[in-house]
């Protein structure tokens, strides 16, 4: 006499993001469906049709006994499903099919739909911690200067991917000025700087593999502040290569701390980026880790 298995099906949902990237999405849905473990999951697949769409979807859904919700996008995408999942039993999965992918660079999720899927169906769920910028989470990285600047400039441009964000950097660097900023840093004091950038990292990639900071640990509780000092046109290249090696952190230009928490002030209000999304905020910015706030599918 065989013995059924009547362990219930945990409920998963796939949310996809149909403009995120520069590659087509035809038969996304029925490739995750035929690559999904069925024996293990109840799926439904929504795809979203505006910005802050998945962020409304995702309570209701865990309302309804879903458990599991996989982004199916970039760092944007991502950031409005895990912003949902925070401090609660729900679950992030990644499939990454975005332009920069630095979440799922950085905890080594696979940039292909049929390995992204093993590890969906493997079900391995590990706890992360995650950072709030004036109160908005953040995943991977959030700051404020050129970077800032540049990823205000690339959500203007009707074009996506690398290419054309390099192309938007090179144009727009020789017009940046650096700014004036004050920090304070717990258990450091207060800092006076003029930088070209200040990136908080709670991962250690913008994405595309540029390296801001090399040594973050996104499950050590701590975040890492990177200043970036101004410099002179021949270094570019440098740091360009130094990003990309995993070095930056060995530039003379370069000054790191650890927090967990900064409360950082400049002179106006402007244009902030967190997950590589811009947004205006106040001359005053508050930045914290939020230690195991985020339960991840991870290999």
């Amino acid at each position: 006499m065989s013995v059924q298995n009547t362990m219930p099906k945990e409920k998963i949902l796939f949310l996809i993001n149909p403009i995120s990237g520069t590659k087509k999405k035809d038969n996304l849905a029925e490739q995750i469906l035929k690559l999904l473990d069925h024996s293990r999951y109840e799926a439904e697949i929504h795809v979203t049709r505006f910005r802050g769409d998945a962020t409304g979807i995702v309570p209701i859904k865990m309302a309804e006994g879903y458990n599991k919700f996989v982004a199916v996008g970039g760092d944007g995408t991502v950031n409005e499903i895990a912003k949902a999942l925070v401090d609660s039993e729900g679950i992030l999965g990644i499939i990454p099919i975005g332009s920069g992918n630095g979440l799922a660079r950085h905890l080594r999720i696979p940039i292909n739909i049929e390995k992204a899927m093993k590890l969906i169906n493997r079900g391995n769920v590990e706890a992360i911690d995650y950072g709030r910028i004036n109160g908005s989470p953040f995943f991977c990285t959030c700051g404020v200067g050129f970077d800032a600047h540049i990823g205000n400039e690339f959500a203007k441009n009707k074009g996506r991917g690398f290419l054309t964000y390099i192309k938007v950097t090179i144009s727009d660097f020789f017009n940046y000025k650096p700014k004036k900023y004050k920090l304070k840093i717990d258990k450091i004091g207060k800092l006076k700087t003029r930088a070209f950038l200040i990136t908080v990292a709670n991962a250690s990639q913008y994405g595309n593999n540029a390296y801001i900071s090399p040594k973050a640990d996104i499950q050590d509780g701590r975040l890492d502040i990177c200043i970036l000092s101004p410099f002179r046109l021949y270094r570019a290249p440098g740091i360009g290569i130094r990003l990309f090696a995993k070095k930056i952190d060995k530039s003379s230009l370069m000054h790191t701390e650890q927090a967990q928490q900064i409360v950082l002030k400049r002179k106006k209000a402007g244009v902030v980026h967190y997950d590589g999304e811009p947004c205006e905020m106040g001359k005053k910015i508050k930045i914290k880790i939020v230690p195991k706030g985020l339960k991840v599918i991870l290999p």
